[in-house]
């Protein structure tokens, strides 16, 4: 039995099991009906709220939607406002445009055609001038080989003109005639003479061109060799025949280059062809026809101005290794004649010494020999003190009797004399 108190009264009361799970669900369902009512208010209550809350942050959120479309629209009507006036002001701007850009189209054509119009006539020009030039540079060559023919002819009729020596001397005497034609203009300072020293080897050149500075520094020579024969020669010389021989008279005559001028090998396409450089076989030397010697001197001469500048300074650097070995050699001279004066006195020296202790020892010896006699002298001086008539009788009888009888005689003259004085 389960005891049930009431909570009005206090009266207690018992019911069975039954009763009491009867009451009990009876109490619960009460309850809990009334729980549920309650939370359904609360709910209802709360909804209402958040509903109330909701509309008026909805009414908020649509009025600001409303705000920002309204500012939308506002903007987006100044937007098409202000699209209408530019497309107004570009329709005025956009025909400007078109008449300006159909006003430089026109232009740009009138301008093309006046280009394509100066064009054609360059071209017109050009095309003459190019014509022109190739004309004159036809005319030109032309007249150089119509030159080289005459040459060609005029050597070979001035040769077959001439016997073998006066074809060599010819030549030399056209060159000289060259040089001295242009001497007082060109080379007033210049020396350019015939070779007329024979060097050691029995050999000389033709010609020497020699060029100094005001200072007197040479700084461009050069030898000359000058080599022709007559055509109709059976045995042919070739130019490098003469290179050995141009190159030994160059050294021995101390000249910096070689030049060979030569009308040998006629035909050869190599030496007709202007100044040739055989340095790869000699040293500075060159081959060339009579009609370049006059340039070759100009060319060489030209080269070695450009460098005397640096001639100078090697100059000066030699000068200056001049002064030094001069001085060097002098201070050798002085170091000579002193080292020999210095043996001579150092010998006469050792053999003044040499004397000096030759003489000492001599003294020495004479010193020696004196103090000795000195001795001796004393000791026949003590001898000599010590002698007596006793001493000298003592084993003469006979003599000291003749010393006794002479000694009574003395003493009875003394006697009758009265004695010493």
């Amino acid at each position: 039995m389960n005891e049930i108190k009431c909570p009005k009264c206090g009266e207690v009361f018992k019911v069975d099991e039954s009763g009491y799970a009867q009451l009990l669900s009876q109490v619960r369902d009460e309850a809990f009906e009334e729980e549920l009512h309650k939370r359904a208010r609360e709910l209802e209550e709360r909804s209402k709220d958040n509903l109330k809350i909701a509309q008026m942050e909805q009414e908020k959120s649509f009025a600001e939607v409303l705000s920002d479309r309204d500012k939308v629209l506002s903007s987006k009507e100044m937007e098409i406002e202000q699209l209408k006036n530019r497309l107004a002001m570009n329709d005025s701007e956009k025909k400007l445009a078109i008449t300006e850009a159909l006003h430089d189209k026109d232009k740009e054509i009138a301008d093309r055609d006046a280009e394509i119009i100066r064009l054609k006539s360059q071209i017109s020009s050009q095309k003459t001038e190019s014509e022109l030039k190739a004309k004159n540079i036809e005319e030109n060559y032309r007249n150089q080989l119509k030159v080289k023919d005459e040459q060609i002819e005029y050597y070979k009729d001035f040769k077959a003109r001439q016997s073998t020596k006066m074809v060599g001397e010819s030549l030399e005497q056209h060159c000289q005639n060259q040089f001295n034609t242009i001497r007082m203009t060109a080379f007033p300072n210049a020396y350019f003479e015939k070779d007329n020293e024979v060097s050691g080897s029995g050999s000389k050149g033709d010609f020497i061109f020699r060029e100094k500075d005001p200072e007197g520094i040479e700084f461009i020579s050069i030898m000359f060799e000058m080599k022709n024969e007559m055509d109709t020669t059976s045995t042919k010389h070739k130019n490098e025949d003469f290179f050995k021989e141009l190159d030994k008279d160059r050294k021995e005559k101390g000249c910096e280059y070689a030049v060979l001028v030569s009308l040998l090998e006629p035909d050869s396409e190599l030496y007709n062809s202007g100044i040739v450089d055989v340095s790869y076989k000699y040293p500075k030397m060159y081959v060339i026809r009579p009609q370049f010697f006059i340039p070759m001197i100009t060319l060489l001469r030209n080269a070695a101005l450009n460098s005397l500048q640096y001639q100078r300074e090697l100059q000066v650097v030699k000068n200056q290794q001049l002064d030094l070995v001069n001085f060097e050699s002098n201070m050798q001279d002085f170091k000579d004649a002193f080292g020999k004066n210095y043996r001579i006195a150092s010998d006469k020296f050792q053999t003044a010494i040499e004397e000096i202790d030759k003489t000492i020892e001599h003294l020495e010896k004479v010193k020696k020999n004196l103090l000795s006699s000195e001795n001796n002298l004393r000791l026949a001086n003590n001898k000599a003190e010590d002698l007596s008539i006793k001493k000298l009788t003592k084993n003469a009888p006979s003599v000291k009797k003749m010393f006794d009888e002479l000694s009574s005689g003395e003493d009875s003259i003394d006697g009758l004399t009265g004695g010493d004085e």
